[in-house]
């Protein structure tokens, strides 16, 4: 029987996405889905509520709990990744409230910036131990990362740790749609074309009927500026400066350039809308609702689910019957992008069939979008150096490479910032501690 492995089984909410989804893929029915997660009563719960999915929709796919990662790795033909390492207390309190000490503020903190840079060296050393076990047990198997900071973690994955990856984000696929609901426009029959970074990549062409959108776009996008305050404010600043739309949401895009949180333009924060400290909200919001989630989800026996629009199960599906299908995927820069660096991950269209993964050639992006994204690639790129390395100095260079940081701290406060953040995570970075 072949095997889908979900490493963060636990992660209740987004296992019923995507493993329902692929109870209900017809291509799919037979495998075995195994689940594996560090917290046993939130790995149960899960069977729980898959084996509920599974009745309900007939499918004769098999649901295996495991306490042992290589064991529920053995073998497996697809792994799907959506850990989070450290979770939201400590690491994620830390990650905003020691930066909060010297004046620096974020909305998520998961990509770049401070926050991103540690999630990320507190991440690595466990996906190293998954591509141990993968190299051992399942050396042929197609990794499927969710879990972010998305380009870096897909890079060092593919890169260093020999294990054949593809990073998937849903920021590519709602773009078009989200965008256009927003504006109240139809996008029926509309065709775009998206690449850059994880995070940031552009909405390079989008049209109908061989007619170019962007003029009724950036016309309403303007009018809506004007008319009051709204949930994407900063995307659409940064169209009407850079002259392209940027696939992840305000919330994020107001911590990734150097433009919008400053502490000497503290007005920006309520004319673009800005969420502080939103990503601890949401946090905080989610542990407070748990309990009535759960008892939606894992209680109620004739749970039923209707596939979504997750790209894993798809990506599964073209791969087992060989018809094509195109994703939004995350890959090593293998010539895709040429005015961005060879080392980095970059987000472009792929081609999924029998084949696998297959991205697509975009050639050079206009070079202001290049720019950008460069300013996050340089960030991302020395982490990686960090992280595989052990050099501390290399977080310091990461830091000071951060288009936020940089432009809100000296070189002097920017070490002791990142000094204060190692000590508190202690043992969460074992490299470093």
């Amino acid at each position: 029987m072949s095997k889908i492995v979900f490493l963060g089984a636990g992660s209740t909410v987004f296992a019923k996405n995507v493993l329902g989804d692929c109870l209900l893929t017809p291509a799919l029915q037979d495998f075995e889905i195994a689940l594996f997660d560090i917290n046993s009563e939130r790995l149960r719960d899960s069977e729980i509520m898959l084996n509920n999915i599974r009745k309900t929709s007939g499918s004769r796919c098999n649901i295996k709990a495991y306490t042992d990662r290589k064991e529920a790795l053995r073998g497996a033909k697809y792994a799907i990744n959506a850990i989070q390492v450290g979770g939201y207390d400590p690491c994620t309190i830390t990650d905003f409230e020691i930066p909060k000490k010297y004046g620096l503020r974020q909305t998520i903190a998961d990509t770049i910036g401070i926050g991103g840079i540690f999630r990320n060296l507190r991440t690595i050393p466990v996906l190293d131990e998954f591509a141990a076990d993968i190299r051992e047990v399942c050396p042929d198997v197609l990794f499927l990362n969710y879990t972010n900071p998305m380009a870096v973690l897909t890079n060092y994955m593919s890169r260093y740790a020999g294990v054949q990856t593809v990073g998937l984000c849903h920021s590519v696929q709602v773009c078009v749609p989200e965008l256009f609901k927003s504006l109240g426009m139809d996008d029926q029959g509309v065709k775009s074309r998206i690449a850059g970074i994880n995070h940031m990549a552009w909405l390079l062409e989008v049209s109908r009927d061989g007619v170019d959108l962007y003029p009724e776009i950036k016309r309403r996008a303007k009018e809506k500026q004007q008319a009051g305050k709204h949930s994407d404010m900063v995307r659409f600043e940064l169209m009407n400066k850079f002259g392209y739309y940027v696939t992840e949401s305000s919330e994020h895009s107001a911590e990734y350039h150097p433009y919008f949180i400053k502490r000497n333009y503290p007005e920006l924060i309520d004319q673009l809308n800005i969420p502080l400290d939103e990503y601890p909200r949401r946090c905080r919001e989610q542990i407070s609702n748990w309990t009535k989630m759960r008892d939606e989800l894992v209680g109620d026996v004739n749970l039923e689910h209707q596939r979504s629009h997750e790209y894993a199960s798809y990506i599964l599906e073209a791969i087992e019957t060989d018809v094509p299908y195109t994703i939004g995927g995350n890959v090593l820069n293998t010539g895709l992008i040429t005015n961005l660096p060879a080392e980095a991950c970059v987000e472009v269209p792929c081609l999924v069939n029998r084949n696998g993964i297959s991205p697509t050639y975009v050639g050079d992006l206009p070079p202001q979008l290049a720019a950008l994204n460069r300013t996050n690639i340089n960030t991302q790129l020395l982490t990686i150096e960090a992280a595989r390395t052990g050099k501390k100095e290399h977080i310091y260079h990461a830091a000071m490479l951060d288009p936020h940081t940089a432009a809100e701290l000296s070189l002097d406060d920017i070490v002791a910032l990142c000094d204060d953040l190692i000590e508190a995570h202690g043992s969460w970075l074992p490299k470093f501690s």
